[in-house]
């Protein structure tokens, strides 16, 4: 049995964990430069707030409606996902962290009511971090990511589609096998894991419309028609596991920073701020894995929805002389490829770096000691020092020069016009209770 575990329209649940205010009332979270609708509360998916509806349109359409939009406050989203994440190990042997938000659960082995057990955790989340959940408990992965969809709809839209019963907790394996094809044939075939836009449209045209429909396929069939990932989930929707849990992922084939400006760049200084920024970024994470690159793209691109503007794109990759992790080289290496892409004459709109070509760290390759540093590895030392210093006293309390020293003032930082404070990782952001 698994069970999968998801915080209830998270990023919003998790700023309505500081502003109570907020309960209650139509909320989104807007993605970077504070463009379109990340997530949304109940009451704005109520208003018809659309998934990735762009900010400016909600604001016409609903300019009297009083919806609250937030920028997005990732470092706040991850660590009270840590949080949660820590918690719901608790329910099962083993855990296989899925995305920031949910996590599956492997709940073989254990005895008892599983629902009860799944409920327990639930409050206990509510209670300790303030976030809401839902879990969807059955005998494939599959199948549990479609039980916690039932039970997410059944509390949020009590009687509407589901039975109000399987509301927060939905144990599938418990179900007699009449009201499990019930739930399934109410189960529009989009809401399968796996089944997106196209592949469900090309499903209904041939006649499979719901969940039950698709289990009934047969799997070789299915195959054919259209691919093995389908024939998975057909197998997977009757009950047999096809995707085993994932508790220990393979590492990273390779590491990225990119970001889009809040103001579009012209010239090429304020471009390598950006570029030595988002390599010392990318360079940070490739430490974190145990990881060593040996290659560097850099990449910059206009705006491709202002159409009227002059459009340019191009990438360049520079190999490193020997796979690191260090910041210096990277930077270099991402700003070698920069001077080699830039254009006059172009808006930029948005610029990244990526690490390529990765390798395990403790693997070295041998060379000529060409540039002999003595007392072993003076390089490295500084970059776990770097790391170190910005652990403690905050990022970007130490960045390489060619980042510039403007901090947030700088013009290519992005958009967070309604950005929360970082309550819970930051001691000048730490909520103050005062006397009433």
């Amino acid at each position: 049995m698994y069970a999968l575990l998801d915080g209830n329209n998270f990023y919003v649940s998790c700023e309505r964990v500081f502003r109570p205010s907020l309960r209650g009332r139509p909320v989104i979270v807007l993605s970077n430069n504070d463009g379109c609708a990340i997530a949304r509360s109940n009451e704005a998916k109520a208003l018809g707030i659309a998934m990735a509806e762009p900010w400016h349109q909600v604001r016409q359409r609903l300019g009297d409606a009083g919806v609250v939009a937030l920028s997005a406050n990732f470092t706040l989203y991850g660590d009270m996902s840590s949080r949660m994440m820590s918690l719901a190990a608790g329910l099962g042997p083993a855990q296989e962290i899925y995305s920031i938000d949910e996590c599956f659960v492997d709940l073989g082995g254990l005895r008892g009511d599983l629902r009860a057990r799944a409920q327990r955790l639930r409050e206990r989340i509510h209670q300790w971090i303030g976030v809401p959940s839902c879990v969807g408990i059955a005998p494939t992965k599959t199948l549990a990511k479609l039980a916690n969809h039932i039970a997410k709809d059944a509390e949020r839209r009590p009687g509407h589609s589901y039975p109000a019963g399987l509301a927060g907790v939905c144990d599938l394996g418990t179900l007699p096998p009449s009201d499990l094809d019930a739930l399934l044939a109410l189960t529009d075939v989009g809401e399968v894991w796996g089944i997106g836009r196209r592949l469900g449209a090309q499903l209904r045209e041939a006649g499979v419309a719901n969940v039950l429909q698709l289990r009934a396929l047969d799997p070789a069939l299915a195959r054919r028609r259209w691919s093995v990932v389908v024939e998975r989930t057909v197998r997977e929707l009757q009950g047999q596991p096809c995707v085993a849990l994932d508790d220990q992922p393979g590492p990273r084939k390779e590491v990225s920073c990119t970001r889009a400006f809040g103001v579009a760049v012209d010239t090429l200084a304020p471009l390598e701020e950006a570029v030595s920024e988002y390599a010392s970024r990318a360079a940070f994470k490739l430490r974190e894995d145990g990881s060593a690159a040996a290659q560097v793209l850099t990449f910059i691109h206009t705006n491709p929805f202002r159409r009227w503007e002059k459009q340019y794109s191009r990438a360049a990759t520079v190999p490193l002389r020997r796979p690191s992790a260090e910041t210096g080289p990277i930077v270099q290496a991402a700003l070698r490829g920069l001077r080699q892409v830039w254009k006059p004459g172009f808006r930029i709109h948005k610029a990244g770096v990526i690490l390529l070509d990765l390798q395990d760290a403790a693997v070295q390759q041998g060379e000529l000691a060409l540039e002999a540093e003595p007392g072993g590895r003076p390089r490295e030392r500084l970059a776990q020092a770097l790391d170190q210093i910005n652990d403690r006293w905050g990022r970007g309390t130490l960045q390489v020069a060619s980042a510039g020293l403007g901090g947030e003032a700088r013009s290519w930082t992005m958009k967070q016009q309604w950005r929360t404070p970082h309550y819970t990782t930051s001691w000048d952001d730490l909520p103050v209770a005062h006397a009433g």
